[in-house]
């Protein structure tokens, strides 16, 4: 296995380049945990993907939570639900990673739940163009079996992941350490970023 030092400007323009070489719709998942802030990638690969001709629609799967009455019955830190009952998967399929595939419709919502409120987003439905690039972010992505054409994993050791997690969302660390030894996130991804150092990401290249 090889590891290459990148820039973050450096890794968001190889990804870019990367995506819009792929034709048609393509459907992305930047999957990492909090701690690696895979909303901040995923939002700044929309710029650069636009000036390369790619429309580029965002989705966080924050707003793709399910509700609080299921997501919750076992309490607000338990680690097993957070593992298995958070994310709404059937609902980001149906809505979102369907409709953008080959065949799919091509009508999305960017927002189905609003975490916040616990209710229904409401967001009305929107026509993808023929080549827009759908990026998926958030944690605990791969290993459900999920529709993408392309996955990057943000990679942390469990002792950064440790460190950067604060003090409210420390209660999921033993569900990334689940994820680790039984999903093997790096395994499976497409692209794999190692972030120990958010300033000095590193691309593993594979043996």
């Amino acid at each position: 296995m090889r590891v290459r030092p990148v820039s973050l400007e450096v890794l968001v323009d190889e990804l870019a380049d990367r995506l819009a070489g792929i034709g048609g719709r393509v459907r992305v998942a930047i999957d990492g945990a909090d701690a690696a802030d895979p909303d901040a990638l995923a939002d700044g690969l929309v710029g650069p993907l636009r000036l390369r001709g790619r429309p580029a629609v965002r989705i966080s799967t924050g707003d793709f939570l399910r509700p609080a009455s299921v997501r919750l019955e076992s309490g607000r830190t338990n680690p097993d639900s957070f593992y298995f009952g958070w994310l709404d998967e059937a609902g980001l399929r149906r809505e979102v990673l369907d409709p953008a595939g080959p065949g799919g419709s091509g009508r999305i919502i960017t927002r189905l739940w609003d975490a916040r409120t616990d209710r229904a987003a409401r967001e009305p439905y929107r026509d993808l163009p023929p080549d827009a690039v759908v990026i998926v972010s958030g944690p605990l992505l791969l290993g459900a079996g999920l529709p993408f054409d392309l996955t990057v994993h943000l990679q942390l050791s469990p002792a950064a992941l440790a460190r950067r997690t604060g003090p409210e969302r420390r209660w999921t660390l033993p569900a990334f350490e689940r994820y680790g030894a039984e999903v093997d996130p790096a395994a499976l991804a497409d692209v794999v970023v190692r972030l120990d150092d958010p300033r000095r990401p590193a691309l593993v290249l594979g043996s």
